[in-house]
């Protein structure tokens, strides 16, 4: 059985789909559906949600009563909750900036277009594609090619996707936004090289980087970037950071102006 999260305002679009959805063969047995009309209700339910209730699949609307960030809002609740969980967005506003954003900065796997001949089948064999590829990238079966896998730590090196203990690292200035480019890409380098340190000269040479330009300040200043993403995706203030602290996580290699990834333990906090 399929389980889709489905959020859209709109009855006589509701009323147009349910049926086909609910007819659909995506997986044995009937379809499930969840229809939410309002954003903060989505949001709320996903929050409340036990694990039992993570859906196979979301389909959004990103325009909901005029706010077009509202269902980049329930984008955000998915990933903080279930962040393996695939989005869709349905929409009326293809080939905008609003499919733009949905596309780079809220994790969407697919765009489709409401306003299009033959939508009802387009849905159906996007949906299908969507739960097949996600089958197939079950968490705890890595594909070894795509995924970097420490401890709690996975990183997607397909999309630079990083999790920890299940949560998306985000950018810590911004919680709405990706973990920029540069530290996602020193993590991995120094998720390679462990148990190795990557001295700050190795490490403008895996980025590709002026030599000139990335220094020491420029190295500790991202992997400071990173520890506070960490501490962002744990209970507790600076929990990460903290860790660090005890030889675990990024540490600093001495004086040696270099850095170090160290698999923490299971137990740590």
């Amino acid at each position: 059985m399929a389980t889709i999260l489905w959020v859209e305002d709109q009855s006589h679009w509701i009323d147009r789909f349910r049926p086909v959805l609910e007819a659909a063969e995506f997986d044995e047995g009937p379809t499930e559906l969840q229809v939410f009309r309002f954003a903060e209700a989505a949001c709320q339910h996903i929050k409340a949600s036990n694990p039992a209730n993570r859906p196979d699949v979301a389909l959004l609307d990103a325009n909901m009563k005029g706010n077009t960030a509202a269902g980049f809002s329930v984008s955000r609740a998915l990933q903080r909750k279930w962040p393996d969980v695939p989005i869709l967005y349905l929409s009326e506003y293809s080939g905008t900036d609003v499919e733009q954003q949905a596309l780079e900065s809220a994790w969407a796997q697919d765009f489709i277009a409401k306003h299009q001949r033959n939508v009802e089948s387009v849905l159906c064999w996007r949906i299908r594609a969507t739960l097949r590829q996600a089958r197939m990238r079950q968490p705890g079966q890595p594909d070894p090619g795509d995924v970097l896998q420490s401890g709690d730590l996975r990183i997607d090196t397909a999309s630079w996707t990083i999790y920890w203990r299940g949560e998306k690292l985000m950018n810590p200035a911004d919680s709405r936004r990706p973990l920029a480019p540069t530290p996602r890409r020193i993590l991995r380098y120094l998720v390679e090289a462990s148990p190795r340190a990557v001295t700050t000269e190795r490490m403008a040479e895996l980025l590709d980087a002026d030599p000139d330009r990335f220094t020491w300040a420029s190295y500790r200043q991202h992997v400071r970037v990173l520890r506070r993403a960490f501490d962002q995706a744990m209970p507790g203030e600076g929990a990460f950071t903290a860790l660090c602290k005890t030889d675990q996580g990024i540490v600093a290699f001495g004086d040696s102006m270099a850095y170090c990834w160290k698999p923490v333990q299971r137990d740590a906090s």
